[in-house]
């Protein structure tokens, strides 16, 4: 996402920064989580650790236990949980690559069925996934992350738009770069007042967008989540394969459910 591009420079701040993202912060009172498809039960799916690079330089993927998950055994075979050094995990198919960014203002894990150009993540002229990619990136909105933070806020969280308001009478970034309202063509399915799913059409610019994922000819798949007392905001990005689309639900579910439980940490 353009919007996301500009401002994640990921300056080489304290990296104490990075390990308070995972601070108190309230539970989502009002959220929902997605329901998966039904028979769910407690199964397990491999873990697969993450390498990162970002302000404190680079750092290896983390080792890990298969992680339990309820969702429907044959739903499971098919997934792997994803996770780098810090912040939560994602659920991807089996077999695919991950790679994470991180600075003082937040982190990216990216996902994708093919290898991923590493150093050209922080290349100025790269302007993001044009194919199938999973992004779940976090904003911290008591950093230089706030400014994302309020972007959002701004299209879909009227209840937290205090925040935006007091982001954008910093005079940092001029009011026009906070659009209010949602994007015309989204579908938005709302969890609470704090949790938000949603569709960005193909060829469209939406929520989807606002992310490191390119418009092409295919709808990109999401939920935002504001939490913490910082009020920072989950983003997860998904364009998957058509015959990947009826894993979606799950791994929403997962990222909602992972969320909840560590605002309330």
């Amino acid at each position: 996402m353009i919007a996301r591009m500009k401002a994640h420079h990921f300056s080489l701040a304290s990296l104490v920064l990075c390990a308070g993202f995972s601070g108190p912060a309230p539970a989502f009172a009002q959220a929902q989580s997605s329901t998966p498809p039904a028979q769910t039960a407690a199964v397990t799916v491999p873990f697969v650790g993450c390498a990162s690079d970002g302000q404190a330089g680079p750092i290896a993927a983390p080792s890990g236990k298969s992680v339990t998950v309820a969702i429907p055994a044959a739903t499971a075979q098919r997934l792997a949980y994803y996770k780098a050094e810090y912040r939560i995990g994602v659920l991807a198919p089996r077999g695919w690559y991950c790679f994470s960014i991180y600075g003082s203002s937040g982190i990216e894990l990216f996902v994708t069925p093919n290898p991923i150009d590493t150093n050209g993540l922080f290349a100025d002229d790269w302007k993001g996934f044009p194919g199938q990619v999973i992004e779940l990136a976090f904003d911290n909105g008591g950093t230089s992350g706030r400014f994302e933070v309020a972007k959002v806020i701004a299209r879909v969280f009227p209840e937290y738009k205090a925040f935006a308001q007091g982001v954008i009478a910093e005079g940092i970034e001029p009011a026009s770069d906070f659009p209010s309202g949602p994007y015309p063509s989204d579908k938005l399915t709302y969890r609470g007042k704090s949790v938000v799913e949603f569709e960005t059409p193909a060829k469209a610019q939406g929520l989807g967008t606002d992310s490191r994922l390119l418009m092409n000819a295919s709808a990109i798949d999401g939920v935002a989540i504001v939490s913490g007392a910082d009020t920072n905001l989950t983003l997860w990005t998904a364009r998957v394969p058509v015959t990947e689309g009826d894993l979606i639900p799950a791994m929403v579910a997962q990222v909602e459910r992972e969320a909840a439980a560590a605002a309330s940490n």
